[in-house]
C-alpha cells in the first residue's frame, strides 16, 4: 500500500506540474480535479494507517485495513472515496454547464450529490483536524441555515438548504473556490519542494548548521530549535504540524542537555509559530495575502514582511538566550553530530539546496514571474540538483557509493519526496476547502458587514479599542486552525473593517490580522501549538503556556505597531520605515529583557524593574509620537546601564553575555556569571 501511495502521488504531481506548465484548462475546472485527487490520496493514506503503515504485502495490508475491528473507519472512508470520485468527475466533465450555463440553478440529482459531498468534506475535516475545527465548520453551516435566530446585527433571513448546497458545491465555488484553486496553482508546488527538501536531507544540513552555532553562543542548543523550526516552518502551512515534526527531535535534544520540559516545549512552540511569518513563503500565508489585496504582488508582500520578521527573530533569539542559559549544561557541539561532514561534502550540500532557493529568489524578486511559474521551476531545480549532484559525485569517485547505488538511492528519495509532499498537502487542502465553503456561506449572509458595524459600535470609533477587539476576535477565530485557514477567515471578516471604517492601509490591516491569527496557537486555553510541543516534552500544559507567552511577548504587541506605524509593512525601505522598525526592535528587546532577565535585586526592586522595562518597551514600539518613542528607548538604555553597574560586578561581561558572546571556556560557577 505504501508503494501504491508513492505511485498515485507521482501521477498526482504529474497532473500538478502539467497544469502549471500548460494551463490548458480553466483554473476552476482544474481546481475540481485537484481537490478530487488530493482527497482520494488522503483517504488512501488513512486506510494505509489502519493497515499499520502499509509496508507489508498488498493483500495482507488490505485485509488488515478492512478487518472487523476497523470497519467503523473503513466503511465511511470507502463511501467517501466513491462520493468524491463521482462528484468531482461529474463537475469536471460538466464544468461549463454547471458553473456557467446553469449558474444559480441546479438539477435534483445535483442537490443529492452536493449533500453527499458536503457530508464527506465535514467527515474528512474531522479526521484530519479533530473536534475543534469540526465545530467551526458545523457552526458556519448552522449560522447560514438558522440565521434568523442570531442576536442583534448578526441576524439574517436564513439560507435554504438548496441555496447552501449551491453555494458550497454546485456553483463550483465554496469547497472548490479561490482558496482551493490557490492551493492547486501555488501552494501545492511549494509543498512538493518542501517534500523534496525533507527527502534529500535538507533538515540534516539545517541541524548541522544549528549545532555549529553552539560553539559560539551559550544558548546554541536551544537556538538549534529556533533555527530549524523557523526554516522548516516557513514552508509549512501549520505551526502545529511544524511543532510536531521538528519538535520530535529538538525537544529531546534540549531536555538531554538540562532544560526543563516546560521550557523546551515553549521554545519549540514559539519557534514553530515564528516560522509562519518568515519570508519568502510565510507559511503559505503570503500567497493568500497577495491574492486578497488588489494591486499587490507576491513580491510586495514578502518585502513588507521583512522588517517584522527581523524584529521577531531578534527578540526570540534574546528571549531564548535568557531562559535557556541558566538551565543548559555545558555541551561540546562536536558530540551532537555523530558523523562529522567533510568540508567538500558540506559545500556540495549547500550548493544542492542553495541553487533552488536562488532560483526562487531570482524568479520572484528580479524577473517577477507568476508565483506558479516560480514554484514550478523551484521544485524542478530542487529535483535536478537533488538527483544529479549525488550521482555525479558517485561517478567522479568522490563519495563512498557507486554510480548505480547512488542512482537507486536518489530515485527512492525522489519518490519518497513526492509521497511526503502529498502527506503535507492533503490536510492543508482539506481545511482550506472547508474554510472556503464556510466563508462563502458567511459572505452570502452578509456577516462581514454585520461584524464591521458591531466592531465599530463596540469600539465607539476609537482605533485602539477596535484594534484590541479585532485582535481578540482573530485569536478566537484562529483557535485550532493552521495558519493559512485562520488567516483567511480573519482576512475576509476582520481586515475589511480596519480598512473601511478606520482607513488603515490594506497591507497594514492584513499583516495585523495575520500576526494576530497565529497567536491562537500560543494562547490558552486551546494553544494547539503549545499542546503538541508539551506533549512531546512531557511538561505541564499551563506552565508551558506561561513560558511560551513570556518568550513571545513582543509578538502580542507587534500587530499594534502595524496600526500606529503602518510604514513598517509598506513594502518600502525608506528612512521612515527603517526608523520605525529600529524603534520597534529596541522596544521589543526591552520587553523581553524586563520579562525574562533574572535580575540580581530583591523582589520589590525586581518587580519594579520588570514593569519599567515592559512599559518603556511598549511605548517605544507603539506610541505615535517620535519624541515619546525615543525617550522611552533612552530610558530603557539608561535603566540597563544602571542595572548592569549596580546589579553586576562586571557590567562589560554582562553586556557581552546578553548577545551570547561570553564563550564556553568560562566555568559554569553560577547562573549570574553565565547571564
Amino acid at each position: 500500500m505504501r508503494n501504491l501511495l508513492i505511485l498515485f502521488s507521482v501521477f498526482f504531481w504529474g497532473l500538478v506540474i502539467w497544469y502549471a506548465y500548460t494551463q490548458m484548462i480553466p483554473r476552476g475546472q482544474y481546481g475540481v480535479v485537484f481537490l478530487g485527487g488530493i482527497l482520494e490520496l488522503f483517504i488512501f493514506t488513512e486506510l494505509m494507517s489502519l493497515a499499520g503503515g502499509g509496508r507489508g504485502q498488498l493483500f495482507a495490508d488490505l485485509k488488515r485495513a478492512f478487518s472487523r475491528e476497523n470497519l467503523v473507519d473503513t466503511i465511511p472512508l470507502s463511501l467517501s472515496a466513491v462520493v468524491v470520485a463521482a462528484t468531482c468527475s461529474y463537475l469536471a466533465v460538466n464544468y461549463q454547464a454547471v458553473a456557467i450555463d446553469r449558474a444559480g440553478r441546479a438539477l435534483p440529482n445535483e442537490y443529492v450529490m452536493a449533500a453527499a459531498f458536503s457530508i464527506v468534506i465535514i467527515y474528512l475535516t474531522w479526521r484530519a483536524f479533530g473536534q475543534t475545527f469540526l465545530i467551526v465548520v458545523l457552526a458556519g453551516f448552522a449560522y447560514g441555515y438558522f440565521g434568523m435566530y442570531a442576536p442583534g446585527p448578526l441576524e439574517h433571513g436564513g439560507l435554504g438548504i438548496e441555496r447552501i448546497l449551491r453555494t458550497v458545491v454546485i456553483s463550483v465555488d465554496g469547497f472548490f473556490g479561490f482558496l482551493t484553486r490557490l492551493v492547486a496553482a501555488w501552494i501545492a508546488l511549494f509543498l512538493l519542494y518542501a517534500g523534496f527538501l525533507k527527502a534529500y536531507g535538507a533538515f540534516d544540513l539545517i541541524m548541522r548548521l544549528a549545532f555549529r552555532s553552539a560553539r559560539y553562543i551559550d544558548s546554541g542548543i536551544a537556538q538549534t530549535a529556533v533555527l530549524s523550526s523557523a526554516v522548516i516552518g516557513s514552508v509549512n502551512g501549520s505551526q502545529t504540524a511544524n511543532a510536531g515534526m521538528t519538535g520530535s527531535f529538538t525537544i529531546p535534544l534540549m531536555k538531554r542537555n538540562g532544560m526543563k520540559p516546560e521550557t523546551a516545549g515553549a521554545i519549540e512552540a514559539v519557534a514553530s509559530t515564528a516560522g509562519q511569518v518568515l519570508p519568502p513563503v510565510m507559511g503559505a500565508g503570503a500567497f493568500i495575502m497577495a491574492s486578497l489585496i488588489t494591486g499587490i504582488t507576491y513580491a510586495d508582500v514578502i518585502v513588507a514582511g521583512l522588517i517584522p520578521a527581523v524584529i521577531l527573530c531578534v527578540t526570540i533569539f534574546v528571549a531564548v538566550h535568557y531562559v535557556s542559559v541558566p538551565q543548559l549544561d555545558s555541551t561540546d557541539p562536536e558530540r551532537l553530530i555523530s558523523e562529522p561532514m567533510p568540508r567538500a561534502e558540506f559545500l556540495t550540500e549547500v550548493v544542492k539546496y542553495g541553487v533552488p532557493l536562488a532560483v526562487l529568489i531570482y524568479l520572484l524578486g528580479i524577473v517577477q514571474v507568476t508565483v506558479m511559474t516560480a514554484a514550478l521551476w523551484t521544485a524542478t531545480s530542487m529535483l535536478i540538483t537533488g538527483v544529479l549532484i549525488p550521482v555525479l559525485q558517485a561517478a567522479a569517485g568522490t563519495s563512498d557509493e557507486t554510480a548505480g547505488a547512488a542512482t537507486k538511492r536518489v530515485a527512492w528519495e525522489t519518490l519518497n519526496g513526492a509521497r511526503e509532499g502529498v502527506i503535507v498537502l492533503a490536510p492543508v487542502t482539506i481545511i482550506l476547502a472547508a474554510i472556503n465553503g464556510v466563508v462563502d456561506i458567511l459572505t452570502t449572509t452578509g456577516v462581514p458587514t454585520a461584524i464591521s458595524l458591531t466592531l465599530m459600535d463596540l469600539s465607539g470609533g476609537v482605533l485602539f479599542v477596535a484594534a484590541i477587539l479585532a485582535m481578540i476576535i482573530c485569536i478566537v477565530l484562529g483557535l485550532g486552525m493552521p495558519t493559512t485557514a485562520s488567516y483567511t477567515i480573519v482576512a475576509l471578516l476582520i481586515a475589511p473593517t480596519l480598512i473601511n471604517q478606520f482607513f488603515l492601509p490594506e497591507l497594514a490591516s492584513h499583516f495585523f490580522v495575520f500576526y494576530a491569527a497565529i497567536l491562537a496557537g500560543l494562547t490558552p486555553p486551546i494553544a494547539t501549538c503549545v499542546a503538541v510541543a508539551c506533549g512531546i516534552a512531557g511538561g505541564d500544559f499551563w506552565k508551558s503556556c506561561v513560558e511560551a507567552i513570556k518568550i513571545s511577548a513582543p509578538l502580542f504587541v507587534l500587530p499594534f505597531v502595524f496600526v500606529y506605524h503602518p510604514e513598517i509593512v509598506s513594502s518600502e525601505f525608506d528612512l521612515l520605515s527603517l526608523t520605525s522598525g529600529a524603534l520597534a526592535l529596541l522596544g521589543a528587546v526591552a520587553i523581553i529583557h524586563g520579562i525574562n532577565y533574572r535580575f540580581a535585586f530583591g523582589r520589590p526592586i525586581t518587580f519594579g524593574a520588570r514593569i519599567a522595562f515592559f512599559t518603556t518597551g511598549v511605548l517605544a514600539m507603539l506610541h505615535p509620537s517620535r519624541i515619546v518613542q525615543f525617550t522611552a528607548v533612552g530610558v530603557a538604555i539608561a535603566m540597563y546601564v544602571v542595572q548592569s553597574s549596580v546589579g553586576r560586578p562586571k557590567p562589560i561581561a554582562t553586556a557581552r553575555s546578553v548577545f551570547g558572546l561570553s564563550g564556553r571556556s568560562a566555568p559554569k560557577t553560577g547562573q549570574t556569571d553565565r547571564e
